[in-house]
């Protein structure tokens, strides 16, 4: 039976993976649990699958915890989040903590010599090659879990490296793949909440609808797959049924196909290298009917674009795309910016960035926190 932690439980991937593990408890045993303040729900995930040892981010919500549970160790804080993902008595760790959050946490667990399920982009946009590297030194697995970066890893298993040519990311396209850049002005949350395809959080699903969310894979697969930017591109597919291709040098090509349900994922990396049964529809290509893809409109939606030229700068580039992008959709979401104020901010954030190299995390750490604050400025500029 593979023990396993779950960073981020209360999440839209940790509520997912718990449905997986509760229709598959002879294989799997939850061990560690973590959450933010969504303590109600925590508590009934806690006495549902009794795990030995869980931690809540932020403090207050784990005092409140604390009250409603007795005869279990509650860590809290940062520091607790890191323990719960370094637990010893756990085999697998299911990285779902949202945003830059989830980096400490994830390198923690690496650091203690445990299995990753990454669902965590961030940790690799913000820092991937300290990442990936401290892995390969400690011999410790990474299984990606975002549907595209899963279908890559299913696609390319076994085969070499040069005998890739490209790897194709798809995208749905959010809810406004058909607008042109003068009709995304009025948009509000509720409109960019509203995903065609995907149950998600609220942050991954502004991320969708600008098509940040795409830019981010990308570095993310650059990363996890060790590949140059100009190997990695976007697709629309509005269907979200081909999740990934891989093109190889002799220009045949590979595809993942499933019905968009993130638990196919996850399946896949709790149970790598077997496979299970897992608890979701299956693919009829016949009642799908037609396939579409088509090339991302750069100029209605710059985050993929931007994403891009972070990663071609390198160094600290990529921590503050991802650190801008995070300031401006939770402003978006709190109404004190507009939709189409998000790239702005991003732009004006990694203009006003001179890039560093990155030899160790604190660089990393250092340019997410000056980011932050210079986003935070100009989104204060925005509400005058």
């Amino acid at each position: 039976m593979k023990r396993i932690t779950i960073l981020g439980s209360t999440g839209s991937i940790g509520r997912s993976t718990l449905d997986v593990v509760e229709k598959r408890r002879g294989d799997f045993k939850v061990v560690a649990l973590t959450a933010g303040r969504n303590i109600d729900l925590f508590e009934r995930q806690i006495r549902s699958f009794a795990p030995e040892v869980v931690g809540v981010a932020d403090g207050k919500a784990a005092d409140a915890l604390s009250k409603r549970i007795n005869g279990l160790e509650i860590l809290s804080g940062p520091e607790g989040i890191n323990s719960v993902a370094s637990y010893g008595d756990s085999d697998f760790v299911l990285s779902s903590i949202v945003g830059a959050a989830g980096l400490m946490p994830t390198i923690s667990a690496i650091r203690a010599g445990k299995e990753i399920g990454l669902a965590n982009k961030e940790s690799l946009v913000m820092a991937g090659e300290i990442v990936m590297a401290e892995a390969k030194r400690r011999g410790v697995g990474v299984i990606p879990v975002d549907s595209e970066h899963s279908a890559v890893f299913q696609c390319i298993e076994g085969r070499k490296k040069t005998g890739i040519r490209r790897i194709i990311l798809t995208a749905s396209g959010g809810p406004f793949f058909d607008r042109r850049k003068g009709e995304l002005n009025d948009i509000t949350a509720a409109d960019a909440l509203r995903h065609p395809n995907w149950s998600m959080g609220r942050k991954i699903t502004i991320d969708s609808a600008t098509l940040m969310n795409k830019g981010l894979e990308v570095i993310e697969a650059c990363r996890l797959f060790d590949m140059p930017a100009e190997k990695v591109s976007v697709l629309i597919h509005p269907q979200s049924i081909v999740h990934s291709l891989v093109e190889f040098i002799d220009r045949s090509c590979i595809a993942q196909l499933s019905v968009p349900d993130m638990r196919g994922p996850i399946s896949y990396a709790l149970s790598y290298p077997d496979r299970i049964d897992a608890p979701i529809p299956g693919l009829e290509l016949e009642r799908v009917g037609t396939l579409t893809f088509h090339p991302p409109d750069h100029d209605t939606f710059p985050c993929l674009s931007y994403a891009y030229e972070a990663l071609r700068e390198g160094g600290t580039m990529p921590s503050v795309l991802n650190a801008a992008n995070e300031v401006a959709v939770h402003a978006f979401l709190d109404g004190r910016i507009g939709f189409h104020d998000i790239p702005r901010v991003i732009r004006e954030t990694m203009d006003g960035h001179a890039v560093r190299s990155v030899s160790k995390l604190e660089d990393v750490l250092d340019a997410d926190r000056r980011a932050r604050e210079a986003a935070d400025k100009l989104v204060k500029e925005s509400e005058k």
